[in-house]
């Protein structure tokens, strides 16, 4: 049998019941555009997460204070806002500045605090930090200017807003530079504003207050020397461990702690949390992806049973071509042709569909997805696999039949 013969053949076939053949094909559409979507929600989930991690900083390393293990990523990352033991100083800050390839370090203390301006309150997180947190957290101002070491010199009164922050308190598109802001009595004059950087899982990263570091240890968290994290640019990428390490070693010596394992902080690099977040929402993917799975298996079952249903029907056809000299080869290739064509046309459409649906979420629901090349192909590669799989019996069935049974066939 030509490959022409063939195709006219699986056309007819087809199209002569136009339902059934439509049901089949729907239940692979549901199944294709299901893994499709899943697995876009859950890479468009990932890369939202790595950017927002790598958007922090370029080759940070982040030293938390309090007992390692106590949850967070890598056994010691953050705990609530910035982390809630105190065991970390400026002191520590400005030793850390010492370590080998250190390119500079950003101390802050975090507080949640209600922010008021005019008739406008906010519950939002108020960070005390230093001028240089610009560089080390790669924090841009969209008007104004960021702290200075002026500022944190002087104990000023002053503060840079995040958009989300300024919008909830003076309103969207208002410019709140030389305005003012009370914070826990507080009153501040705002200097500048920062550039969106977007809300994430671990926070939103808009919904904050900058201040100079002193002032908030001395007006607004009850003149303490602590702080709640130590930010730390490395040189390079390639110094991170190296940067890690050093820290380690002096804070245990500067808290002199012998065992490391009791140390009363925990230090985690950029590399640590991408890599533990890309492991978790790689399962979460997978999770999704086989259980959007479970519908391709219903459609191919639903394939098989159509198939084999077709084989019963046309068995005086195919007992008429057996006994005018078709081989079982060719009665067995058209039927398993026939399930291949259901489940490839049912794939193209799911493809379609899933890709529709993907752009869809991302519009209403402002969920982050990702239809990558490779999860296109695997649909296809998939739908091909379950027609050749649940098609293949169906086939054999047809090609098995006894050509003067399948004459006599009612």
């Amino acid at each position: 049998m030509s490959l022409a013969d063939l195709f006219k053949e699986v056309l007819f076939s087809l199209t002569a019941n136009k339902v059934r053949s439509g049901l089949t094909i729907l239940g692979i559409v549901v199944g294709i555009a299901s893994v499709i979507l899943m697995v876009s929600i859950g890479q468009g989930t990932q890369k939202s997460i790595t950017s927002s991690i790598t958007s922090s900083g370029a080759n940070l390393v982040t030293v938390y204070p309090g007992a390692q293990g106590g949850g967070g990523f890598g056994g010691g990352g953050p705990r609530g806002a910035g982390g809630s033991a105190q065991t970390l100083t400026m002191a520590d800050a400005t030793a850390v500045e010492q370590v080998a390839g250190v390119k500079a370090v950003a101390p802050e203390i975090t507080r949640n605090f209600q922010a008021i301006a005019g008739s406008k309150n906010t519950n939002t997180r108020i960070v005390g930090t230093t001028a240089s947190d610009a560089t080390v957290r790669s924090i841009a101002t969209s008007t104004g200017t960021f702290l200075t070491e002026q500022d944190v010199r002087s104990t000023a009164a002053v503060a840079v807003l995040g958009p989300t922050a300024a919008t909830d308190l003076f309103g969207d598109g208002v410019d709140p530079v030389g305005k003012s802001v009370r914070v826990n009595g507080v009153p501040l004059r705002v200097i500048g504003t920062t550039a969106s950087k977007g809300g994430s899982g671990f926070g939103n990263q808009d919904d904050v207050i900058y201040v100079p570091i002193t002032t908030a240890q001395r007006q607004l968290a009850g003149n303490t020397q602590y702080v709640s994290t130590i930010y730390v640019e490395a040189a390079s990428s390639d110094q991170m461990t190296e940067v890690k390490t050093g820290i380690t070693d002096l804070l245990l010596s500067r808290h002199h702690i012998s065992d490391s394992t009791a140390a009363d902080f925990s230090t985690l690099s950029q590399a640590d949390i991408l890599s533990t977040a890309s492991t978790i929402t790689g399962t979460f993917t997978l999770l999704l992806a086989a259980i959007a799975g479970i519908s391709l298996v219903v459609g191919g079952i639903g394939i098989m049973n159509m198939m084999l249903t077709t084989v019963t029907e046309r068995m005086r056809e195919i007992g008429l071509r057996r006994a005018l000299g078709a081989r079982r080869s060719d009665i067995s290739t058209q039927f398993l042709a026939e399930a291949v064509a259901l489940t490839v046309i049912g794939g193209i459409i799911g493809i379609v569909v899933g890709w529709g649906g993907s752009l869809l979420v991302t519009a209403v629901f402002s969920i982050a997805t990702d239809v990558s090349l490779a999860a296109v192909l695997l649909a296809v590669a998939v739908c091909t696999g379950i027609g050749i799989v649940f098609g293949y019996y169906p086939a054999y069935r047809a090609a098995r039949l006894d050509p003067i049974e399948s004459l006599r066939y009612q």
